[in-house]
């Protein structure tokens, strides 16, 4: 018992772990900025390129 105690004790102060979680949730974040910066600056080249369409 008390050697899963230790290995618990070694486990809960490893902190590679959480430095790998916080590159993934950093990646994530990005992702998530891109994604909507792209959906934003999508509609409003469309909306220039409709205006440019009607105009010609």
């Amino acid at each position: 018992m008390q050697k899963i105690i230790a290995q618990a004790k070694t486990f809960a102060r490893d902190e590679n772990g959480i430095t790998a979680l916080e590159y993934g949730m950093l990646a994530g974040l990005i992702t998530v900025l891109i994604i909507a910066s792209i959906a934003t600056i999508g509609s409003t080249l469309k909306n220039v390129f409709s205006d440019v369409a009607a105009t010609i």
